[in-house]
C-alpha cells in the first residue's frame, strides 16, 4: 500500500512539473522568421506577465483602416535585463516594432525590437528569435 501511494505521489509530481513546459512554445511553432515586418502604431494594451509580455497596437492598414495587432516579447526578467520596466511603454505611446509574423495569418507578431517614436530609443524585445537591436 505504501509503495502504491509513493508511486502515485511521484507520478503526480512529474505531471505537475511538466504542465508549465507544455504551456510554453518554441518560436518556430508560432512565428515565421522568414516573414519579417515593421509596424508603427499606438499602444492600446500591455500585459506584463509570465511567460511572455504582450502589448497591442492600433495600426493603420494600407487601406486606411485601423487594425489591432498583438506583439509578443520575452518574459519580464529578460526584458528587465534589456533595459525595460513597467513604465517604459505606456498606453497611447506611438512605437515602431520590428518582428516576425505569426504562421497562422493572425495579427500577431513576435517583437524583435521596439523603438519609441517620440525619442527614437530602440530596445530589444528579448525575442526568442534572438539578435535584437541591430
Amino acid at each position: 500500500m505504501q509503495r502504491m501511494v509513493a508511486s502515485l505521489t511521484l507520478i503526480s509530481a512529474l505531471l505537475i512539473a511538466a504542465a508549465p513546459a507544455s504551456a510554453h512554445h518554441a518560436f518556430a511553432t508560432e512565428f515565421d522568421a522568414a516573414k519579417q515586418v515593421t509596424l508603427k502604431g499606438f499602444v492600446t494594451k500591455i500585459d506584463w506577465a509570465n511567460p511572455h509580455v504582450w502589448f497591442y497596437l492600433n495600426v493603420k492598414s494600407d487601406s486606411g483602416n485601423i487594425e489591432n495587432w498583438g506583439f509578443e516579447m520575452g518574459g519580464p526578467n529578460s526584458l528587465r535585463s534589456s533595459g525595460w520596466n513597467r513604465e517604459t511603454m505606456k498606453i497611447g505611446d506611438e512605437i515602431v516594432v520590428e518582428g516576425f509574423l505569426a504562421r497562422n495569418g493572425s495579427r500577431n507578431v513576435n517583437a524583435k525590437n521596439v523603438t519609441m517614436a517620440i525619442t527614437g530609443k530602440k530596445l530589444g524585445a528579448a525575442s526568442s528569435a534572438g539578435n535584437p537591436v541591430e
